[in-house]
């Protein structure tokens, strides 16, 4: 099946439910929808502009707030996995995620529980007996595990990791970054934890997962896309196996090399994709849109880069910067901070696309504003505030939540 860059872009942008952005009805239940879509999100704790995954289900769901996110992690209607990066998941999708390689894969972990045998067993009992703990709750303990850098690391640590690995435990909850264990009994119910999978069927479905939240992948992936899911040899047999089964279909697109995959079920909105409506959507930098950026650079012209890990000196753009998602193009990025003690949102600075006028553009202007106050009302906040030299964008963008 051979489609063209157009009819791509569109298939693309309606699948990650941006046709319009926030099109999606608001509630648990919409949450839940763009959950199963996407089989998962990822996580990540930094908020200065709000955390990732509430800026992947801001960006597509009408009114979205973040305690609903909350809400479904405290009834274990998501729990969270390693999918590529550490990520929340559909809980009814636990039996395939048993198999967790952790930061150093199984073997490690397995090790890490044998050398700290006695802070196992002590911190194990003590979480069977009080309920959920986290690693601030015990005194530091010393063993023969090592962290990255070859130095004694916490054996306390190191043992919850390798409990979470090994299925013993779970993640209850959060308070901000820190987080608390209880054993998987009483995180899940019976008949899920009841429910085997065999590990190849698991491997299979975490690779059909990242193309789930991709949507049209290549059959390598790109960058870490498949990061610890088997080894490479293998990977390519299940990526074969998903296509003979009819899983995954392969497409070649106009003017982006090799072949795409797309879910079959998604075919039909392949060959008809809607037209793209007028609508602004800021996506948050790990969101499974921008994963690939080659894609985005034969498809969309649009150079994406996330410059959080650079030094200040090496950023064209800023530290947490959003691309600005217009109908179905990259037309721009913008950098905005919540000051939550001001209820204020600062925008530090904003970058158009060469090219891109946003007067010009049919729509845009009133697109851009209801974006804007949607992540107002997204934040908390009742005020707008620009950075002095973006004068222009102030005037041009007046908004209230």
């Amino acid at each position: 099946m051979t489609v063209s860059a157009e009819e791509a872009r569109r298939f693309f942008v309606a699948r990650h439910f941006l046709v319009p952005a926030r099109s999606v009805a608001g509630g648990l239940d919409g949450v839940l929808e763009v959950f199963r879509r996407f089989g998962s999100i990822q996580f990540d704790p930094v908020a200065v502009a709000g955390r990732n995954h509430d800026l992947v289900l801001h960006a597509r769901v009408a009114g979205y707030e973040r305690a609903w996110c909350d809400v479904l992690y405290e009834r274990r209607e998501i729990f969270e996995a390693t999918n590529k990066a550490l990520s929340f998941v559909p809980a009814d999708e636990f039996p395939w995620f048993r198999h967790v390689m952790g930061r150093k894969g199984p073997r490690f972990h397995n090790a890490a529980l044998a050398d700290n045998a006695a802070v196992a067993e002590k911190v194990l009992a003590r979480i069977r007996a009080e309920g959920p703990l986290s690693s601030a709750d015990f005194e530091r303990e010393t063993g023969p595990t090592k962290d990255w850098f070859g130095m004694p690391e916490n054996a306390v640590r190191a043992v919850l990791e390798a409990y979470t690995v090994t299925g013993v435990i779970g993640l209850a909850r959060r308070d901000g970054n820190v987080r608390y264990y209880d054993l998987l009994e009483r995180l899940l119910p019976a008949e899920l934890l009841a429910h085997e999978v065999p590990e190849r069927e698991q491997l299979r479905h975490k690779l059909l997962s990242r193309y789930r939240a991709h949507g049209l992948l290549a059959a390598g992936g790109a960058g870490g896309t498949f990061a610890r899911i088997a080894n490479p040899p293998e990977r390519r047999d299940l990526h074969k196996e998903l296509v003979a089964v009819g899983a995954l279909v392969p497409v070649e697109v106009e003017g982006v090399r090799g072949k795409r995959f797309v879910l079959a079920e998604e075919l039909a909105l392949l060959q008809a994709p809607p037209e793209p409506k007028p609508s602004v959507a800021f996506i948050a930098p790990f969101d499974s849109l921008l994963w690939d950026t080659a894609l985005l650079a034969s498809l969309f012209e649009f150079e994406h880069v996330w410059e959080g890990f650079f030094p200040p000196a090496r950023r064209r753009w800023g530290y947490y910067v959003l691309p600005i998602v217009f109908g179905d193009r990259f037309v721009g990025r913008i950098e905005p901070r919540i000051d939550r003690d001001w209820a204020r949102v600062e925008v530090l600075d904003v970058w158009w696309e060469d090219g891109f006028a946003p007067r010009r553009a049919d729509g845009f202007v009133d697109a851009m504003r209801d974006a804007l106050r949607a992540y107002l009302r997204f934040a908390g906040a009742d005020r707008l505030e620009w950075a002095p030299h973006l004068a222009a964008e102030k005037r041009l963008f007046p908004a209230r939540p």
